[in-house]
């Protein structure tokens, strides 16, 4: 039987956060079915696709019923009868349906949730993996876990200002080796924070949030969990960083506040003082966001001074958008961009955003959202990309082991054929 929609459907849900988001139900003609779950996200950059939501007394206003409705009718009467193979078709349909640059109008988060889920039916109509439905038979490389460890900033209520620190197993021999590596060390931390005297609950992605006295003594925390655990820093495991830099720039320029560890007002010359500081000290591989998205100079600055040492990656600034990303690579921005489904709308276009940073030599950093929700589509689309890295979390919250789990089972699935390496 053809591989036609025979019927799509929208459903609100609640995310990892206790919000409402958008889950889609697909149906095609030879009676498969599938479906997906949006996730959403807390530091946004000003130019992501819109995410839409009701306003009204529901849920604080954060109610989906508006992007649901979109998905039971605009949505499904436009694509009901299209092949669910044709994923360019479909997702460009669904743009010129909603006609506006950043999908307002019917809600990204409607449009993705059907992207997403007809993606999944295409590939289970098909019999074959969603990795390998979206990558091909090539698509074999399982990503190295950027697994958030320690939170600040947006993420958490603390007095550090960086919005993340990341546990980087580039030294394991396979992705079931790196996740131990760095679950093991998750573990210890927790023992080192409470010998301390230091908060051990967690933030929005599983990560620890304690009151450290600097920024620079949660980077020694991580350091000292490392060793304790018997791995090498820099070696085994080395550490990533996400300034989430428009949270300490209140006007998104060249003006900083690092306000949460008390450190006060700089500018992008001693920020990125600072960073240079911390790459001859520390063992830092990738720094996401070092500068705020409206300091276009300031980026490409810290990515000639660093470019050629650590992966400079750009996520407010580029939003996953391919008329940003074109940008970055003519100005030099950065030298990475992070990849999230949900900042642009599509599957495709989130295709196109990676396709350009491959063609331009740039790496790309496949990422989760804050608000996630048990749907594993991302570990799929990250082999499919080849991407070599990806951050979906911490090891706690069911939310992030989902995709650490559905990860561990590719590689099964792949009996030795798949490959792990940093680059």
């Amino acid at each position: 039987m053809k591989k036609t929609i025979k019927s799509i459907s929208g459903l609100e849900i609640l995310d990892s956060r206790g919000n409402p988001t958008v889950r889609t139900y697909v149906e095609l003609e030879d009676g498969t079915r599938a479906t997906s779950s949006v996730p959403s996200g807390a530091s946004t950059g000003q130019n992501e696709a819109n995410e839409l939501r009701d306003g009204d007394k529901r849920y604080g206003g954060k109610g989906v019923l508006k992007a649901v409705a979109n998905v039971n009718g605009a949505i499904a009467k436009a694509l009901i009868g299209k092949n669910a193979i044709d994923q360019k078709d479909i997702d460009y349909s669904m743009i010129e349906l909603d006609g506006t640059e950043n999908k307002s109008k019917l809600g990204a988060n409607a449009i993705l949730g059907v992207s997403m889920a007809v993606a999944r039916a295409a590939a289970k109509s098909s019999n074959i993996p969603l990795y390998e439905y979206l990558g091909g038979t090539g698509a074999v490389r399982i990503p190295v876990p950027c697994m958030n460890i320690l939170n600040g900033g947006e993420h958490a209520d603390n007095s550090v200002d960086f919005q993340e620190f990341m546990l980087v197993p580039h030294g394991a021999q396979s992705f079931t080796e790196g996740l131990r590596y760095v679950a093991e060390t998750f573990h210890v931390l927790k023992g080192i924070l409470k010998k301390k005297g230091l908060a051990t609950s967690v933030g929005d992605e599983g990560g620890f949030a304690p009151n450290c006295e600097s920024n620079e003594a949660a980077i020694e925390l991580i350091i000292e969990a490392i060793e304790k655990t018997g791995y090498k820093p820099g070696v085994d495991l080395s550490i990533a960083i996400d300034s989430a830099a428009n949270s300490i720039s209140p006007d998104l320029d060249n003006n900083y506040n690092l306000a949460w560890s008390g450190r006060g007002k700089m500018t992008t010359d001693e920020l990125i003082n600072l960073s240079e500081d911390w790459i001859k000290k520390y063992p830092i591989i990738l720094w996401e966001d070092p500068l705020s998205e409206g300091d276009w100079d300031g980026f490409a600055a810290f990515t000639k001074r660093f470019g050629d040492k650590i992966e400079v990656v750009g996520d407010d600034i580029f939003v996953t958008n391919t008329k940003y990303i074109s940008k970055g690579i003519e100005k030099g921005t950065a030298n990475s961009a992070l990849i999230k489904l949900n900042q642009i709308g599509t599957v495709t276009e989130t295709i196109e955003a990676v396709r350009m940073c491959r063609e331009a030599g740039w790496r790309y950093f496949l990422s989760h959202r804050s608000g996630e929700t048990e749907d594993t589509f991302l570990a799929d689309f990250a082999v499919a990309m080849d991407g070599g890295h990806l951050k979906t979390g911490s090891a706690c919250r069911g939310e992030r082991i989902a995709k650490y789990n559905r990860l561990l089972e590719i590689e099964h699935e792949l009996k030795g054929r798949s490959e792990y390496r940093w680059k």
